[in-house]
């Protein structure tokens, strides 16, 4: 028997491993068994680092499968709830943006490099994204896009989908080729213009500028680069215009299965899959000869 979570494989006895050192430790929160799974699994990134964000998600799957349970949480950070943050930085705005995006002055990208950035990330995503504010798993970026000081827009990349039939097939890649490169993949998980932001053709250039500087900020944060991006948009709710217009490719339909369905039931939305290229010669990287 195996399961698998956040990509990994979990055999049996790795399972009752992870049992036999939460007995072990008793006195260990949820972060501290994390690190430890980590260590003992050997669970890293490629840069080296623990797997501790994914190994936490691993973990509450675990429990809410009824293999493990976990120590009761300490801390209040709304893991598996709504973000209940509320302050006045992230309330409406009065006046809408309407400048079409070649009037807008000064319009960049900036990293979320803060706590206080973070906060007002999350903050933003729970109250005005449809699907509201969840933990981006893995390694993973986020952004703020401004006109001079007001913010008009987020953007949040994370780690890729473990298996996605029409990127595979895309890709041309083995199972073995797609675990041990799943990670230069990066999903854009969150993308939303605030909804008093009214800026045409605003989404497309921002896609673009995301694009543009995602791979080298990638490379200064986790030490290497990835080299194509995926997103899935929600059908018939979105029509992926804003993806067509930054020249991605839609590569079909997700038969609305979900990553943690194991019956075989389309029970989720259909999402139309869109992925873009970082690099020319994407494949030759992702389905270089079986490691």
């Amino acid at each position: 028997m195996s399961r698998t979570y956040c990509g990994r494989p979990f055999h049996a006895a790795e399972i009752e491993a992870v049992r036999a050192w939460i007995a072990e430790h008793p006195e260990f929160n949820r972060a501290q068994l994390s690190r430890l799974v980590c260590e003992r699994l050997k669970w890293r990134r490629p840069d080296g680092r623990l797997k501790e964000m994914s190994c936490r998600v691993a973990l509450l799957r675990m429990q809410a499968d009824g293999w493990i349970t976990l120590p009761p949480p300490r801390g209040t950070n709304g893991n598996g709830q709504s973000y209940a943050r509320r302050t006045p930085a992230a309330d409406p705005e009065l006046f809408g943006v309407f400048d079409p995006v070649g009037a807008l002055l000064d319009l960049r990208l900036e990293l979320v490099a803060h706590r206080r950035c973070s906060h007002l990330w999350n903050e933003y995503i729970d109250r005005y994204h449809y699907l509201g504010y969840q933990p981006l798993p893995g390694a993973q970026l986020r952004y703020f896009a401004y006109a001079q000081d007001r913010p008009l827009a987020l953007l949040g990349f994370g780690a890729a989908a473990w298996k996605t039939r029409v990127r595979d097939d895309f890709i041309g890649w083995t199972a073995r080729q797609r675990e041990a490169r799943l990670h230069r993949l990066v999903n854009n998980a969150r993308f939303l213009i605030l909804p008093w932001v009214h800026s045409r053709n605003l989404a497309s250039r921002l896609l673009a500028m995301a694009a543009a500087r995602l791979a080298q900020d990638w490379q200064e944060h986790y030490g290497y680069r990835p080299v194509l991006i995926e997103t899935f948009v929600e059908v018939p709710r979105f029509h992926g215009t804003c993806y067509q217009a930054a020249n991605w490719t839609c590569l079909g339909e997700t038969r609305g299965r979900g990553k943690r369905d194991v019956n075989h039931q389309a029970l989720l939305p259909k999402k139309s899959v869109w992925v873009y290229p970082l690099i020319k010669d994407f494949r030759a990287t992702l389905c270089a000869p079986d490691p």
